[in-house]
């Protein structure tokens, strides 16, 4: 099958040609030459594919405008019925894309074929099992896979009151009266993933108890307030507030005559299950549990590494980097116990600490809106092509924050209209410290996630649409490294401690997640041996392992990306010597797109292959 432009002209060419002798030869026969597709073609459907069954990335890339508007009023349907339906799309989607022979496009062509082929295939391989949440070709939630179809960090409770907080822009009453059929479809999704929740229950896939409790605490928290203050609520108030018609009015409505009731049916679902729910961690516990767990591991990382080999990588990256660690704590003053002792002893260190309740959640903000002023003035230093790096610092809700990680973050909207957010958790300001927050600040928004984010909105529509964990979260470690080396820490070594502590707790999560899903490691015995080795946050720590049990794998995907970046980049430096230069390596990797670890190389190579001449 041929499609490029350049490919379908000199086909064209030819089977005229060959059309021509044929007529000579056989004068009375008719011959028809094979219509060739056009990767565009191909790649704008499976394009419309991705939005039409997850209409919520339309809004946060910028895309539920003229054509598509219609998308604006619409979620994703989690019923049973609506899964069954959008695996079916990605099954014939996936058909096409495998018929594509790449040998025959241009190169760019066939690296945005194989990309593509690559998300469709893993999430294939997903729908393959008779239950979980195939989250691959979801713009918004693309980054986790998970078993569960409803936990305290899955499912549209967690996710589609914020989704439309950050992202469904209100401008006229079309927008305003789109956002309240939105709410009546958000109750549809609840009771869908209660279906869902209900049939998977019967095959023996229920949530651990300590996450069921933390998920039914979630909503008993929402189900006890007055649904005219719940977010999905005010939001809709805040930005109808100087329209004419009150809005608000029919959101309250909405809120309590179909969300709670949703909302409460989800909830004595769980009650119920709660009953039977046991304490085991891993995903291995469910019914092909170790199968299920090695395609997470392959989605998370895109390498064909076995849990073994993760695991083994993760001690010899934390025994590394806290080798580097050692020489510091000694300059400090922290010279007795293990490297993880003293990290725990310097994370007491009430210098370090911000203050308790509001007072310090204030303290917070401002203290990473300075490290991202600080941090800007840097990026021509790293990156010869700049981006706008258009972002808000927003506190996750407090309804959910319990089961929040302690942030995250993502670009904006395509069209630049929506900025990018730094979601921070504030459930209580001892989750954050002084040492450790400047780092956060660079994996999340700037050079990281929002950064990283705005040059793919330079790859064709679909290439921006997908992300691939291992790529997302490995660049954002580099991200981090990136502060490291503009010097952010020459005269705070206790903050490079803190860059240190981040990257080891990755590569920690190497370790437990491979602990918890494939050596059956309890949850307790993964919070142990978290806190113990790397001194990290304890409440940070349960919240962690809480979420790896969630989204088996995707936890993986950082230390590997991160490690492949940085021996991508050693290469580079080999090959090239004097010619290396370390902005346009920056340039390379973020401009080439978000892609698999086994197609980084290429994308790579080619830079190498450029700067060379």
């Amino acid at each position: 099958m041929t499609i490029s432009r350049r490919t379908l002209l000199q086909t064209s060419a030819a089977v005229a040609a060959t059309g021509a002798i044929t007529a000579c030869k056989k004068s009375a026969e008719v011959v028809t030459p094979p219509v060739p597709v056009s990767v565009d073609k191909l790649l704008d459907s499976a394009t419309d594919l991705i939005l039409n069954s997850y209409p919520e990335g339309a809004s946060s890339a910028g895309l539920d405008v003229g054509a598509r508007k219609g998308l604006k009023s619409k979620l994703t349907d989690r019923s049973p019925a609506g899964q069954a339906a959008i695996e079916t799309d990605v099954r014939a989607m996936l058909v096409k894309l495998q018929n594509v022979d790449t040998a025959t496009l241009e190169a760019g062509d066939a690296l945005n074929v194989d990309v593509v082929r690559t998300m469709f295939e893993t999430a294939a391989e997903g729908f393959d099992f008779p239950y979980g949440d195939v989250a691959s070709l979801n713009y918004n939630w693309s980054y986790r896979n998970s078993p569960y179809a409803v936990a305290q960090n899955t499912g549209a409770f967690i996710e589609i009151p914020s989704m439309l907080d950050s992202s469904h822009a209100i401008e006229t009453a079309e927008d305003a009266d789109a956002y309240l059929m939105r709410m009546e479809a958000y109750a549809g999704q609840l009771d869908g993933e209660t279906e869902r929740t209900r049939i998977e229950g019967a095959k023996g896939v229920v949530l651990p108890d300590f996450l069921m409790a933390k998920t039914i605490g979630q909503l008993k928290t929402a189900l006890a307030r007055d649904p005219a203050t719940w977010g999905i609520v005010t939001t809709l108030a805040s930005k109808t507030k100087d329209m004419a018609m009150a809005y608000d009015e029919d959101a309250k409505i909405l809120a309590e005559q179909k969300i709670r009731p949703a909302m409460e049916r989800q909830m004595a679902l769980l009650e119920m299950q709660a009953r039977t729910a046991t304490s085991d961690a891993g995903v291995w516990a469910k019914p092909q549990g170790d199968e299920y767990y090695d395609w997470t591991l392959r989605a998370g990382t895109t390498t064909t590494m076995s849990a073994d080999e993760v695991h083994q990588m993760g001690l010899n990256e934390l025994a590394s980097l806290q080798a580097r660690m050692e020489p510091i704590l000694q300059s400090i003053g922290y010279s007795k116990g293990t490297v993880g002792a003293r990290m725990t002893a310097l994370g007491e260190d009430k210098r370090y600490h911000f203050k308790q309740g509001d007072e310090g959640r204030q303290e917070i903000m401002e203290f990473i809106h300075a490290t991202l002023d600080e941090i800007r003035s840097k990026m021509p230093d790293a990156f010869e092509t700049q981006v706008p790096g258009f972002l808000e610092v927003t506190r996750i809700s407090p309804e959910v924050e319990d089961g929040a990680p302690g942030a995250y973050g993502g670009a904006g909207s395509i069209d630049g209209k929506q900025p990018g957010h730094f979601w921070i958790n504030l459930r209580t300001p001892d989750l954050h410290n002084k040492f450790n927050l400047m780092d956060l600040t660079y994996h999340e928004a700037i050079p990281g996630h929002v950064w990283q984010g705005e040059y793919t909105f330079k790859q064709p529509l679909i290439r921006s649409l997908l992300a691939f964990n291992a790529y997302s979260e490995g660049w954002a470690l580099y991200a981090q490294q990136i502060g490291d080396e503009m010097g952010v820490y020459n005269d705070f070594p206790v903050g490079r401690l803190g860059y240190l502590q981040a990257l080891a707790f990755r590569a920690c999560r190497l370790v437990v997640d491979t602990g918890l899903h494939a050596k059956r490691w309890t949850r307790q015995e993964a919070i142990d041996w978290f806190v113990t080795n790397n001194g990290s946050n304890p409440i940070e720590v349960q919240g962690e392992v809480d979420r790896y049990c969630a989204w088996p794998g995707q936890a993986c995907g950082y230390k590997v990306g991160h490690t492949a970046i940085n021996q991508l980049r050693a290469k580079a430096k080999s090959e090239l010597g004097d010619k290396f230069d370390y902005r346009r390596f920056n340039d390379a990797v973020v401009l080439g797109g978000a892609v698999p670890m086994t197609v980084l190389g290429r994308v790579v190579d080619g830079y190498i292959a450029r700067e060379k001449g």
